[in-house]
């Protein structure tokens, strides 16, 4: 489709809904642009864009399961992502006339994670259990 044509948004809603909401969403996706490659002509350049994005669907498509994602209550977007760097990591790291080097700077975010997703009961009584059993011996 030519760009910003009402084709080219028809298209792109329809298979943003299907993507969103069907199981073999990447996969219908793929399929459709695989018909339209194979049914129109393209000059080199358009032809060689489109099979570049082609090819990164079939290689990420099992990143994209966003119906399967949302039916088990994951987020399919990058907001939450994007939060938890700001709490876990941000604030933790870049407080004024903190340095850190990389391996304390890992082990404080590695109890930081622990503590913010609310499983630091579980990982202290694993760690008692092993810390425990290791030296008692």
């Amino acid at each position: 489709f030519e760009k910003n044509s009402d084709k080219a948004n028809k298209w792109y809603k329809k298979y943003r809904s299907i993507i969103k909401d069907d199981q073999q969403g990447i996969d219908k996706l793929i399929q459709s642009v695989l018909n339209y490659l194979s049914r129109k002509r393209y000059n080199k350049t358009t032809e060689k864009e489109i099979k570049k994005h082609l090819n990164y669907f079939k290689k990420h498509k099992k990143f994209m399961q966003y119906a399967t994602f949302s039916e088990r209550g994951w987020p399919i977007g990058s907001g939450v992502i994007e939060a938890a760097c700001k709490s876990v990591v941000k604030q933790r790291m870049c407080r004024s006339g903190q340095r850190w080097s990389i391996k304390g700077g890992q082990a404080i975010l590695d109890l930081r994670a622990i503590a913010k997703s609310n499983r630091w009961d579980g990982f202290w009584k694993h760690f008692s259990d092993v810390y425990y059993t290791k030296n008692a011996a």
